[in-house]
């Protein structure tokens, strides 16, 4: 690990104002540091270099706060464990405490933030090993994942510059509730929708987000609870600690036999969390059942691109959306 500048920040106002100011003309840009379970690895791996660490550990952002209107908002610094543990959330978005659970070891998530589950970086192996070829660690260096060992890869919106994969399972499920990020900035405060939030590769895989130079997420803001019901499942290589190799995030509502509302993203499939559009258009409108499951799965994954590891990835997912949707509607219609 190199010699860095810890700052520690006792207001937002401070902390924006200590990681817009760089260490040197040129130098690496500053990182804020809350759990640090990420951060702190990347850093003694020396993927991360920043010259200054802000410390906003001790900031007021860590509450679970009620909205007008029926909303939550979810404190950049409230812990994962704490999120997946408050009864507002179990009771009225469900899907985010299974999606949370999913993730990590208990003791990771004791320790893991909103806001940091939101900014984690890939777990690609090439990302992580300095003496691979990485764009997304060094633009314009190549991607070795492309030839290399790819089998937890992305099949959908990658590019010939990454073919890395978001590794939240929590950002799955905040993608199918239409959350909303919240940021303050050295030009003040904005909101962004989190289907937008998060950014493909393209020609610039080392730009994850649309946050800027400075910007501090402080919040998440979830809307009313969407009616009918939600569901969180997640594929993966052991039952323990391990990143998905596919995830689906469903949420559906049911009225005199139709599908009156369909939301589904998934995760372990793209270098963000995957809002599949094409395949809530095919089940708005529908009858439940397994037709109707069948081509809103092969819809979801019709723009899938395998590489030479991971041609098991578009059916699995196919498959875990099947499962899950035929699983929702039947307790819906039972009970």
């Amino acid at each position: 690990m190199r010699e860095f500048v810890y700052l520690r920040a006792a207001t937002v106002a401070e902390a924006v104002a200590l990681a817009s100011t760089t260490a040197s003309d040129g130098g690496a840009p500053a990182r804020y540091l809350a759990g640090g379970t990420n951060l702190v690895d990347l850093m003694r791996e020396e993927v991360e270099r920043p010259e200054r660490v802000v410390d906003i550990s001790r900031l007021p952002l860590s509450a679970v706060e009620d909205l007008p209107g029926g909303g939550l908002r979810l404190g950049a610094l409230a812990g994962n464990t704490q999120v997946a543990a408050d009864p507002r959330v179990r009771l009225r978005y469900p899907v985010l405490a299974r999606a949370v659970l999913s993730g990590a070891s208990p003791q990771l998530r004791n320790r893991a933030t909103v806001g940091g589950n939101l900014l984690q970086r890939t777990r690609c192996h090439y990302f992580y090993d300095t003496a691979a070829a990485c764009n997304k660690r060094t633009p314009g260096a190549g991607c070795d994942a492309l030839e290399g060992v790819n089998r937890g890869h992305a099949v959908l919106g990658a590019s010939p510059s990454c073919v890395a994969v978001h590794p939240s399972d929590m950002c799955v499920a905040l993608a199918a509730l239409d959350a909303t990020v919240n940021v303050t900035g050295p030009e003040g405060g904005r909101s962004v929708p989190f289907t937008g939030f998060h950014l493909l590769p393209r020609r610039t895989p080392q730009v994850e987000t649309v946050l800027r130079d400075g910007e501090l997420v402080t919040s998440v803001d979830l809307p009313p609870a969407p009616p009918g019901r939600g569901a969180y499942a997640k594929m993966r290589d052991r039952a323990g600690f391990a990143f998905a190799l596919v995830s689906v995030a469903v949420l559906v509502h049911v009225e005199d036999g139709r599908i009156v509302l369909a939301r589904l993203a998934l995760g372990g499939v793209a270098h963000k969390p995957w809002r599949a559009r094409e395949a809530e258009d095919v089940l708005t409108g529908a009858t439940p059942g397994a037709t109707a499951f069948e081509s809103a799965a092969r819809a979801a994954l019709a723009q899938a691109r395998p590489l030479r590891d991971n041609g098991f990835k578009p059916e699995l997912a196919r498959r875990l959306i099947r499962r899950t949707l035929t699983g929702l509607v039947t307790d819906a219609l039972t009970s």
